[in-house]
């Protein structure tokens, strides 16, 4: 009996097959590790490069995932990795393995959501491959963009006393995640309890009202290109960068792990939208373990010389949240009374049986 991959998890995992690989081509320039693998083919440009799968049932559910938004999603999850090493994207393939119960007109919606993401970043689709499947929807993309020379933001740059930075609120997409499953649970009970077709018609769809936010920070989230050209316009070369997908915990001991590094950062300035609050409180959760390990916010992390203080104080949308450490002090959250808890990365993890992401 071989050993469980749950054991070690996505990056676990991914260590174990990756680490004794050995780069034969001098323009690879950096492979696995990082948000993108960097190419170098000209003397002004890096080459970025990632590739993100979504599986149904893993990534998403159609039961109220209309499939535009996927396609939207889709593409952005691809296009926000590169923003987080400091590019731009300029091309995606788009490859989808799927069942017989799509309709052309499913993938035609599919595509104009795919097409949206790309038309707003100025992204081309450039090619891909689609074959059937027997067990659900299956998307693959890669996307391309290309960075400065030497401009490339990499996760292990963060020096001691460096200022430690997020953009906009965290925690709405795993809320809006939350919502959008407890109103499944509760119209699939309705539907099951109905004795007849009047009854099961009677039913009414669920009232989302005053909660739009979560949803679509859920379902139609947005890519940070913003982020990078005010940061350019600024003047400021991070030091790390990651994007936020599996949780703000699991980012932070990503950047400390590669960058040798330890980090304090502060409860009280975790940024956190008014509608994530009210729904953690309604659902009985805490609001800063969803804020911190829930996910999917597609938000940019990074690290700032603390000479750049000011600078950051001009960016709006962009929060101070605390600063790099030497590695010996570890990585902890300080609570709004002072208390200091160790980080640990409970963010998502695919390889557990009863892991589910949308």
């Amino acid at each position: 009996m071989g050993t469980e991959i749950s054991t070690l998890g996505e990056f676990g995992l991914i260590k174990r097959l990756t680490e004794n690989i050995e780069i034969k081509n001098p323009e690879t320039k950096y492979s696995t590790g990082d948000d993108c693998a960097v190419l170098k083919y000209a003397d002004d440009k890096e080459i970025l490069v990632t590739t993100d799968m979504l599986m149904e049932g893993v990534h998403f559910d159609l039961t109220y995932m209309p499939m535009k938004h996927l396609g939207y999603k889709s593409a952005m999850v691809n296009l926000s990795d590169i923003y987080a090493m400091g590019g731009m994207p300029k091309q995606i393939t788009v490859s989808i393995a799927l069942s017989k119960r799509f309709s052309i007109e499913d993938m035609e919606d599919f595509y104009d959501g795919l097409r949206l993401a790309c038309d707003i970043h100025g992204v081309d689709i450039v090619g891909g491959d689609t074959t059937s499947s027997r067990t659900g929807l299956a998307i693959s993309i890669t996307a391309i963009g290309e960075a400065e020379k030497g401009k490339a933001i990499y996760r292990n740059g963060a020096k001691e006393t460096d200022l430690i930075c997020v953009s906009g609120d965290l925690g709405a997409a795993y809320m809006g995640l939350q919502l959008l499953e407890r109103e499944k649970d509760v119209y699939y009970k309705m539907i099951s309890t109905a004795k007849t077709d009047t009854e099961r018609l009677a039913i009414s769809q669920p009232d989302f009202s005053g909660r739009e936010y979560l949803l679509e920070r859920q379902m139609k989230p947005e890519a940070r290109r913003d982020i990078i050209l005010k940061l350019r316009e600024l003047g400021i070369q991070p030091t790390s960068m990651i994007d936020i997908s599996d949780g703000l915990s699991s980012e932070l001991i990503h950047i400390c792990t590669q960058s040798h590094c330890g980090c304090r950062i502060y409860e009280e300035r975790i940024p956190i939208d008014y509608q994530t609050a009210v729904m953690c409180e309604e659902m009985n959760m805490n609001l800063t373990t969803a804020a911190m390990n829930g996910g999917e916010d597609y938000e940019l992390l990074f690290t700032v010389p603390i000479t750049d203080h000011e600078k950051i104080e001009q960016m709006e949308g962009i929060k101070l949240i605390g600063h790099i450490t030497k590695k010996e002090l570890g990585c902890a959250l300080i609570s709004r009374d002072g208390g200091e808890f160790e980080l640990k990365a409970q963010g998502w993890n695919p390889l557990k049986e009863d892991s589910k992401e949308q």
